[in-house]
């Protein structure tokens, strides 16, 4: 590349920080944070947050949204991006899926996407109201395979500690007939011998393996590394092909076991520390999005394993109030708003037992987050409605059940779904036939306008200062 080619590609990088400070140091620009495990609906949350802000922004649909009730918020448009090297979140694409007939959600993240929206809206008191008449407040949305999420707390875990810890998880009663090819492979390996490329891609292979049968068969969300499931341009690269090792008492560094070490130091280097500093050093909002019925559903495990999942996670990104001098140079998150998605999968009257039962897990992080100054709240959202609540009578006893269309059926049905619990139950509480929650399809939208439940609280609480 050519020395005015670097200037010029220099200059714009300078022009788009310059404009970023800009606006943070007038609190005019939101990097939202929408994290979540593999399937938790980040894709269709996104979707629906814009769909909702550019064409539906009425005090009915958005009643508990001041800015929207207020008939303050002028006008809502995507515009576009600063981060030119990342692609596009394809929202057109994604909403069409919302809208069809019949409708379907859209397809999972496989990529980083981004979007930013820009708010136009009328002060309602304070400074701004004096300096113009109208104002901006520009919100920046990342999108990113869940899967990549988890490979986040392996930056704080050298090759041992995280080879004891997925070893300790793979044999678990609940993963262990998925985990048993494998882990009866590794028996046979010589960690000590010298270093054998076409085993140690053989063993990486069934390694893999478990990962993806895993991801299919359960709700796990520590499946490490997230790139072996979607691994992108590293597709086949050496820097995935390691897996875990029981540490060995004299290995050279001419050793396998060794060889494995620097594969996966290099893999903590060369992929997750840029997606970490690139994606998740400058946020100032997070919404952390939790399939609480998949996770019920798989059981009493599972359940603890997105407990200790989502207190890893949260510990990697930077939590606190910021002053001026923090958001331009060292911004943290200063709001977190924790949401079980899906809610409308159980019955009204029950959602709100979804509510304080990921209040119960979170009990640990929130301490931690309340202690550091952090806003936090908990409530159970559906961004996207997919049935609606119906009554029933079964020998004179009302029932509350639910109407929608299972996923991959093609009828509606009334269902009458388990009753969620309200704290995490031991295992000796857990219900000896489990629990099943059915996944539905998007409900039709009428008129081109789909249905949310509580994702106006979820704007209000992420986003009302902003829009004062």
């Amino acid at each position: 590349m050519s020395v005015s080619g670097l200037t010029a590609r220099a200059l714009q990088k300078l022009q788009q920080t310059t404009h970023k400070t800009l606006t943070r140091s007038l609190d005019r620009h939101v990097k939202l944070a929408v994290t979540g495990f593999s399937g938790s609906g980040k894709t269709a949350f996104i979707t629906a947050l814009v769909k909702h802000l550019t064409t539906q922004a009425t005090a009915q649909n958005l009643p508990f949204f001041e800015v929207v009730r207020e008939q303050r918020l002028i006008a809502c448009k995507q515009v576009p991006q600063s981060a030119l090297d990342v692609p596009r979140f394809e929202y057109q694409h994604a909403v069409q899926h919302l809208l069809a007939d019949p409708p379907s959600w859209p397809p999972s993240t496989q990529r980083i996407n981004t979007l930013t929206l820009a708010l136009k809206f009328r002060s309602a008191q304070g400074v701004r109201q004096h300096l113009s008449e109208t104002h901006t407040v520009y919100l920046e949305l990342i999108d990113y395979p869940g899967e990549w999420l988890m490979d986040l707390p392996m930056l704080n875990q050298d090759f041992a500690s995280w080879s004891e810890q997925q070893l300790n998880r793979l044999k678990k009663t609940d993963y262990a007939q998925v985990s048993a090819p494998f882990l009866q492979q590794l028996e046979q390996f010589d960690a000590c011998a010298a270093v054998n490329e076409s085993e140690l891609t053989t063993m990486a292979g069934l390694y893999a393996g478990v990962l993806k049968q895993l991801k299919a068969h359960t709700q796990l969300a520590q499946l490490q590394p997230g790139r072996m499931l979607i691994p992108g341009e590293l597709d086949g690269a050496p820097i995935l092909q390691f897996f875990p090792l029981p540490a060995p008492q004299n290995a050279s560094e001419q050793s396998q076991y060794h060889h494995l070490e620097q594969r996966f130091e290099a893999y903590k280097k060369q992929v997750i520390t840029p997606f970490y500093r690139e994606h998740f050093c400058r946020f100032d909002r997070q919404l952390v999005l939790v399939d609480l019925l998949s996770a019920l559903n798989d059981g009493h495990t599972t359940l603890t394993e997105t407990q200790a999942a989502l207190s890893d996670t949260l510990a990697m990104f930077r939590h606190g109030k910021s002053g001026l001098l923090g958001r331009l140079f060292r911004p943290s998150i200063d709001k977190v708003l924790f949401a079980a998605n899906k809610c409308d999968s159980v019955a009204l009257a029950d959602q709100d037992k979804l509510t304080r039962l990921l209040h119960a897990l979170l009990i640990p992080s929130e301490n931690e987050l309340k202690f550091s100054g952090v806003d936090i709240d908990t409530m159970a959202i559906s961004s996207v409605k997919s049935t609606q609540p119906k009554q029933l009578t079964e020998q004179g006893k009302p029932l509350s059940c639910i109407y929608g269309k299972p996923v991959g059926e093609s009828n509606y049905i009334s269902y009458l779904p388990p009753i969620p619990p309200e704290h995490l139950p031991t295992e000796q509480q857990w219900p000896k036939q489990g629990y099943e929650f059915l996944s539905f399809e998007p409900y039709p939208a009428y008129q081109g306008q789909i249905e949310h439940i509580r994702l106006d609280h979820v704007l209000q609480f992420l986003l009302g200062d902003k829009l004062l």
